[in-house]
């Protein structure tokens, strides 16, 4: 590459040369963004045409499938143009605009995941003020603060890191990332890097020890409880709980990845670890949502049938 295009493109060194193999990969992803896309909007639907399921749990995992939506659009198109491609160079508005999606997506999963959190603390260990506390306007509030935090905090980290002056321009990885960004810069990080730790102990390790602390706070609730009470706890709590344990593996993985050298990884392994954070949890949570809550799986199943009927 010319010396020319290093101030307007970016080059994604992470895709493995797969030959022949990229139209079944193309097949493939096509088909999981599809899925992602149709068991996430279906959910979105049910949850918003129900009026009984018009309580706040249930609006928290619809705000969780928009944000798959969210976060799936951002990456999908991009990644699909570049399995097709020979070249995979992006422009700096395209790359710091992909990192800005796909950096609110994890950050909005977490402070959703955070709220439900809170919202199933009050459910089952204040069970009698729970409508008093989880109002409308409490949970209008809630969901805005959970979008619009992390998307404050992003704007900012993206703006620090567009105003680098940068002496590379690859990047490795199968999308863009700030992380790989800045380390391109041929001056000091010191600001990036505060910023960049202001911004995991606030949506990364406080969601976690606050959901830590509330399923402590439920489990001692429940052990002096009868076995029909704590089924229904289970029954309640258990999506949410594996979609925080899901999503904090594949975003550890993720981070994981991107601190190693590109030559101590094998290409494919690197691959599978980067595409996880953005795959796995919006095509799992509304399969636990759908599947497991009786009340969504009830409406999901006769609108399925009244369609067939149709």
């Amino acid at each position: 590459m010319e010396n020319s295009t290093l101030p307007f493109y970016f080059n994604l060194t992470m895709f493995v040369n797969i030959g022949h193999y990229r139209f079944m990969a193309f097949t493939f992803c096509v088909l999981l963004y599809s899925f992602i896309v149709s068991a996430n909007l279906l959910l979105i639907v049910v949850i918003s045409q129900y009026r009984t399921l018009h309580q706040p749990m249930y609006m928290f995992v619809a705000l969780l499938s928009a944000n798959a939506l969210y976060g799936s659009t951002g990456f999908f198109p991009r990644f699909l143009m570049d399995l097709l491609s020979d070249a995979h160079l992006i422009s700096h508005p395209a790359c710091f605009t992909q990192i800005y999606v796909i950096y609110t997506y994890g950050c909005n999963e977490l402070t959703i995941l955070s709220v439900m959190a809170y919202d199933r603390y009050i459910a089952v260990c204040h069970p009698l003020h729970y409508h008093s506390k989880m109002t409308s306007k409490t949970v209008l509030m809630l969901s805005a603060l959970a979008w619009i935090f992390p998307a404050l905090l992003m704007a900012a980290v993206i703006f620090l890191s567009s105003q680098l002056p940068l002496c590379g321009n690859e990047i490795w990885k199968v999308f863009c990332a700030n992380w790989n960004v800045v380390k391109l810069s041929c001056v000091s990080t010191t600001n990036n890097n505060i910023l960049g730790m202001f911004l995991t102990i606030t949506t990364a390790f406080f969601p976690l020890f606050y959901v830590l602390y509330t399923y402590l706070r439920i489990v001692i609730v429940c052990w002096k409880k009868s076995a029909e009470f704590k089924g229904k706890v289970l029954q309640s709590c258990l999506p949410h709980l594996v979609s925080f344990i899901i999503y904090s593996i594949t975003g550890f993985c993720d981070i994981s990845i991107s601190r190693f050298k590109a030559e101590d990884v094998n290409p494919f392994i690197a691959v599978v670890l980067s595409l996880e954070f953005v795959v796995i949890p919006p095509v799992l949570n509304p399969l636990m949502y759908g599947l497991k809550l009786p009340d969504i799986r009830k409406y999901i199943l006769g609108l399925l049938i009244c369609d067939k009927r149709r």
